[in-house]
């Protein structure tokens, strides 16, 4: 049957026996991620051979040519080249294409031995005075648990500027591990630079991931499962030493299938923190929050010494509005209950626990509170306004603002907000439970808001995504569920909207 694809009100249509050849070379899509003012990163994968499979290590050298134009059906292209990849890329292409112009849409496609891939839709990102950002915010894209239903619904939008997604963009589990409704492959957890590139392949792969790529650039981080269940610099809670091979063996081989299979340019030393900016309304830092952590539980950084000073710098920028910080783990404080510092201070010197209370997840900033409360020592000593963290980690949806002092808030003043997304698909409060939504959780939720009193909102049962509007005036924060995440035609609804006013550090 015929394929019609459509950009920007601009449609044409595919021959079928041209689609099927350019589905089989082209068979994981396209994508695009990092967006600057003057240039994108675009990426494919090529499939020269039939054998040439991820991970496989197998097939020939090829070159593939790539176009980038402003037009759906590349009358106007303004950027044409090629790259060299073969066994030692898995055969991903990865392209920065530059001398773009700011703030512009363009179209893109990649070509290898007479075959055209899919078109994708990329973004610049703007310069000088921006009036309005839009981005679609996920995270935690469990595909064992789920169809990915939400990237279908933000892909369909046709509306947003970028995507960001806060981790856990893949799982490591084998089948059944960690959801049973669609099997991993391969069929055991993954170690190996074979076993993550097959994983990667798997995943893109998915239709709607598929779809979601094409449709706009993404700004990703990685979290955990990227590599291994709670990873710190050293370790993981999911790695067995020895019987997996060393950490530092498996960390390497994960982060090479990340940096092949993903639209992300990577910094100096392979770093990924790095920091975004659309023009004078916005910054975006995403941050890095497993490699350079100390181990869960034991004194030391969650983010290491240079990646805390690219943060405090990133947050004292007076050039730009609006401070967002990609924030793979929660930052606020979740506590039972959350104490005075000063009480805390005298009771920790007895107890050796947080001085901030009682860590439910010593995973979170909640258990680097000297990190923590370094950053909101510098955001209120310096008046810095308009800070937004952007959550993913932990499947659910929460709003908080972010007190000097949790034990003495409302009286404490704000510094910051903090906006937390649900999963796509990773299990929640219900799933974990097996009771049905808003039964058991909505107690939970209510004892949290009245323990942790700078907590607005929360809800543990839903999935899906949200979409984060930026204007000089407010962001506003809209999260959007799924019905059911085990249907890949699963309807979804507004949910919750929550506004924060320029200069409050408060969410109306």
């Amino acid at each position: 049957m015929l394929r019609f694809s459509a950009f920007a009100g601009a449609a044409f249509v595919i021959a079928p026996s041209a689609a099927d050849a350019a589905r089989s070379v082209f068979r994981h899509g396209v994508a695009s991620g990092d967006p600057l003012p003057d240039r994108v990163m675009l990426w494919t994968r090529v499939t020269p051979t039939s054998d040439a499979v991820p991970g496989s290590g197998r097939g020939p050298s090829v070159t593939v040519g790539y176009e980038v134009a402003e037009d759906a059906v590349f009358k106007r292209v303004v950027r044409r080249g090629s790259a060299t990849t073969g066994p030692a890329h898995d055969h991903t292409v990865k392209v920065d294409a530059t001398g773009l112009r700011a703030g512009r849409t363009y179209f893109y496609r990649f070509t290898f031995d007479g075959h055209r891939s899919p078109v994708g839709r990329t973004k610049t990102a703007p310069t000088g005075s921006v009036s309005q950002l839009r981005f679609g915010v996920v995270s935690c894209s469990n595909y064992q648990a789920g169809h990915f239903a939400a990237y279908q619904h933000l892909a369909e939008r046709g509306d947003l500027d970028a995507v960001v997604h806060l981790g856990d963009y893949l799982y490591e589990y084998g089948p059944g591990e960690y959801g049973a409704f669609r099997a991993h492959q391969p069929a055991r957890e993954v170690t190996t630079l074979a076993e993550y590139r097959m994983r990667h392949g798997q995943y893109k792969t998915d239709p709607q991931l598929q779809q979601l790529h094409a449709a706009y650039p993404w700004i990703i981080t990685w979290d955990d499962h990227e590599t291994a269940n709670d990873a710190w610099s050293g370790g993981a809670e999911n790695h067995t030493e020895g019987a997996e091979g060393t950490w530092v063996s498996r960390r390497a081989a994960a982060l090479r299938a990340y940096h092949e299979w993903m639209p992300i340019r990577f910094g100096a030393g392979d770093t990924i923190y790095r920091r975004l900016r659309f023009g004078s309304l916005a910054s975006l830092s995403m941050l890095d929050l497993r490699s350079y952590r100390a181990k869960q539980g034991t004194p030391g950084s969650l983010t290491g010494p240079d990646q805390m000073a690219f943060l405090r710098e990133s947050l004292l920028d007076s050039d730009v509005q609006w401070k967002l910080v990609g924030n793979p783990v929660m930052f606020s404080p979740l506590l039972v209950p959350p104490l005075p510092l000063a009480v805390g201070t005298a009771l920790a010197s007895l107890t050796g626990q947080s001085p901030d209370g009682v860590v439910l997840n010593n995973d979170q900033w909640d258990g680097y509170s000297a990190d923590r409360r370094a950053l909101i020592s510098l955001l209120a000593d310096n008046g810095v306004r308009d800070t937004v963290f952007l959550t993913g980690d932990i499947h659910t949806s929460w709003a908080f603002e972010v007190p000097v002092d949790a034990g003495t808030y409302p009286l404490s003043r704000t510094v910051a907000t903090e906006l937390v997304v649900p999963s796509v698909t990773s299990d929640n409060i219900d799933d974990l439970t097996r009771t049905p939504p808003r039964t058991s959780s909505v107690a939970v939720e209510t004892a949290l808001m009245g323990l942790n009193r700078h907590l607005k909102w929360a809800e543990l049962d839903s999935h899906g995504y949200a979409v984060l509007d930026v204007r000089p005036a407010e962001v506003r924060m809209s999260w959007y569920f799924l019905a059911d995440r085990q249907r890949a035609d699963s309807p979804a609804a507004l949910a919750k909207s929550v506004v924060v006013p320029a200069g409050t550090q408060s969410i109306r």
